[in-house]
């Protein structure tokens, strides 16, 4: 007995002086419950567009299911790449994230020959969050009804008619420019810091039409302000089920939706991109969110890191021969 007791000292003896020299901490090593603070969720353009208006309504959903404020930050210029270069240069931990889309993530490569960030190697896939057609909208001015009318009024008037834009090299602008060579149309650009501003000079005249994502234009063509001719789409929108695709209206095969997708900086562990991608997915599984995106005019697209790591290098590939053959230069 006095062996035994002897022993059961010794051991608590030693886990005394290993507590006290800091190394049994059981609790303390215990990973922190991701997430444990605020998320930092980067948009890398002005308030108001697309975007940014799908940035806001992913981080609410974030926020109410986590208890953690997810705070929008936007961060414009250079098309989004000065945004997308601080989130790839953040921490990898996970409260630093980038809502990115077709232009930081797929356009970019071709568009700036010295891109601070490669969005293959320098990002992790978050989620695949939603696909945007674009929708061709004029100033009610414009003296036309349907997209045949202003390709006639485009051609009896080449380079007179002012088509906006969120910027050189904007998914606007190539839009725009794709739908140039498929008509054979001759549009002069007028290129904006961020498409709110090219909404609002739409809307006043000093434009004369805008090819861009759904959402950005969809409370001022319910109330008037302007005009949808078409959508991108291969289908029409549940938001705007009058208003016929391009390729319906004389072009077939003709598409150019955005996509938005949340990317986190290489090295970002796994199990957090999987708690991400979980929740996310979740909050694009339901019902409530996913009307709130098809009144803006976006289709929810959930899916894995996978797949929506395929679609940037796809995308990549794809908007290259575009951005040469259109000429397209950035600011």
């Amino acid at each position: 007995m006095k062996t035994i007791a002897t022993h059961a000292h010794g051991i608590s003896a030693t886990a005394i002086i290993c507590s006290a020299l800091g190394l049994i901490q059981p609790v303390q090593a215990q990973p922190a419950v991701y997430p444990s603070k605020p998320i930092r969720l980067v948009v890398p353009f002005t308030p108001g567009g697309s975007t940014d208006i799908l940035a806001r309504a992913i981080g609410q959903e974030l926020t109410r299911a986590w208890g953690q404020s997810v705070v929008v930050d936007n961060v414009p210029g250079a098309g989004g790449a000065i945004g997308a270069d601080k989130v790839a240069k953040a921490p990898a931990d996970g409260y630093t994230l980038l809502m990115g889309h077709i232009g930081t993530l797929a356009v970019n490569p071709s568009l700036y020959p010295k891109l601070p960030y490669n969005p293959v190697k320098d990002f992790a896939p978050v989620a695949w969050v939603a696909r945007v057609p674009n929708v061709l909208v004029v100033n009610p001015a414009v003296p036309v009804k349907t997209l045949k009318d202003l390709v006639a009024l485009a051609k009896a008037r080449p380079g007179q008619l002012n088509y906006g834009s969120g910027g050189n090299g904007s998914a606007a602008n190539l839009a725009t420019e794709y739908f140039k060579l498929q008509t054979g149309t001759s549009l002069l650009h007028i290129p904006y810091r961020g498409t709110a501003p090219a909404v609002t000079d739409l809307m006043g005249g000093q434009i004369q039409l805008l090819f861009t994502g759904a959402p950005a234009v969809i409370g001022q063509l319910k109330n008037g302000q302007l005009r949808a001719l078409a959508v991108s789409s291969p289908q029409r929108l549940d938001a705007l089920p009058d208003v016929p695709t391009v390729a319906e209206s004389g072009y077939p095969g003709f598409e150019a939706d955005q996509w938005y997708g949340v990317v986190a900086p290489s090295g970002t562990p796994d199990a957090i991109i999987r708690r991400l991608n979980e929740q996310i997915n979740l909050a694009l599984k339901s019902a409530e969110l996913k009307n709130r995106l098809a009144a803006e005019g976006a289709v929810a697209t959930p899916g894995t890191p996978e797949a929506f790591g395929k679609l940037i290098v796809t995308e990549i590939a794809r908007w290259k021969p575009v951005i040469s053959s259109g000429r397209v230069k950035a600011d």
